[in-house]
């Protein structure tokens, strides 16, 4: 299905997923402006299939003012019996002209014009960047300045070359203790989200002379978001926002990480002069700020151990909570998990595939 839709569309149909999942699973109340846009964006998706599979396709533009006023539960009742009725007879058909309408997909998507509509930058911060904050239990205030999110912050100390050396932080996500866990600048929907890395950065140095702490850095355009905490390695994509107790530990994590050259490796686990050496290799290009590295060993060489060291060394040394290990047969999977029992038997481990 995600591949079947239009790109911008599917991006937007998450919005009410969020929204869906925030009222389901919060009971925080949805603003009707909330409603309002799901129901636009909803309508902008029975739009596109209509483009593409419709007999009488017209484009259409949402209109809100055509939304009826609530009659009552016993209508509302009614009407939606009605149209589930409806929806079901019309999914029968759909079945059955499933291969005719596939065929005549690519047919419209040549003749027709069908152009989503772009959301104002405003409507992305207010929108899409709001909810992600919402489910991950983020508090709005613009007075506490404490375990909370501050829109629009006011800060001096921009370059001079840049303006008038004022600017306004999109978001500062402030911390328990009143210092600033992390920004985040939202760009224009549908463009880069990293087109703000560099502002993004100016605006991080200001926090930093205000408050004493740098916060992690977060560029989104409402969805996709980048994360980079300067300090102590590169940016890269992530599928959020984060929480205040993950930001945390991010923020805690630059005093505790040790430097991993002076990790010692324990004989135990390797004691193979070449696993030692692709362990300090894959440390190195961590500290470096690599965040991927390529091990191709043989079989027989010992490469679960290797891998059971370097997450040894990379948990003592502060660079990692949490190790997936992945295999491409189920019976590795439970073979790594008795070799790192053996090895890291303080560690908690779980096999996902047997513990669901």
């Amino acid at each position: 299905f995600r591949y079947a839709v239009d790109a911008a569309t599917w991006r937007k149909l998450q919005y009410i997923i969020k929204v869906g999942n925030l009222a389901v699973h919060t009971g925080k109340a949805i603003t009707r402006n909330d409603a309002v846009l799901s129901l636009a964006i909803l309508f902008e998706f029975v739009q596109w299939i209509d483009y593409c599979y419709g007999s009488a396709y017209q484009e259409r533009k949402f209109n809100e003012k055509l939304i009826p006023e609530a009659n009552g539960n016993l209508e509302a009742a009614k009407l939606i019996e009605e149209k589930e009725q409806e929806i079901a007879r019309l999914l029968s058909e759909l079945r059955q002209k499933s291969a005719e309408l596939t065929a005549h997909k690519e047919e419209h998507k040549a003749e027709r014009a069908f152009t989503p509509e772009d959301l104002s930058e405003f409507a992305t911060r207010k929108k899409y960047i709001d909810v992600d904050l919402k489910m991950l239990g983020w508090r709005f205030s613009q007075i506490d300045r404490k375990d909370c999110v501050e829109e629009e912050l006011p800060v001096v100390g921009m370059p001079r070359t840049v303006g008038s050396g004022e600017g306004f932080v999109d978001y500062v996500l402030w911390g328990k203790d009143g210092m600033p866990l992390a920004l985040i600048e939202a760009k224009r929907t549908f463009k880069d989200a990293r087109q703000g890395t560099h502002q993004a950065q100016l605006y991080a140095n200001c926090l930093e002379q205000m408050t004493g702490r740098r916060p992690i850095i977060f560029n989104t355009n409402g969805y996709d978001y980048f994360i980079w905490d300067d300090q102590t390695g590169p940016q890269r994509r992530v599928s959020s926002v984060f929480s205040r107790d993950d930001l945390q530990r991010l923020v805690n994590r630059r005093a505790s990480r040790k430097q991993l050259s002076g990790v010692a490796i324990d004989d135990r686990i390797t004691d193979r002069y070449y696993q030692k050496q692709a362990v300090r290799a894959v440390c190195a290009n961590l500290e470096g700020g690599h965040m991927r590295s390529l091990l191709v060993m043989a079989t027989g060489t010992g490469k679960t151990r290797t891998v059971v060291s370097l997450t040894d060394v990379l948990s003592r040394g502060g660079y990692v909570t949490n190790t997936l290990f992945l295999a491409d047969r189920t019976a590795l999977v439970g073979q790594a998990k008795d070799v790192f029992k053996k090895l890291l038997p303080e560690m908690s481990l779980c096999n996902l595939l047997s513990n669901k």
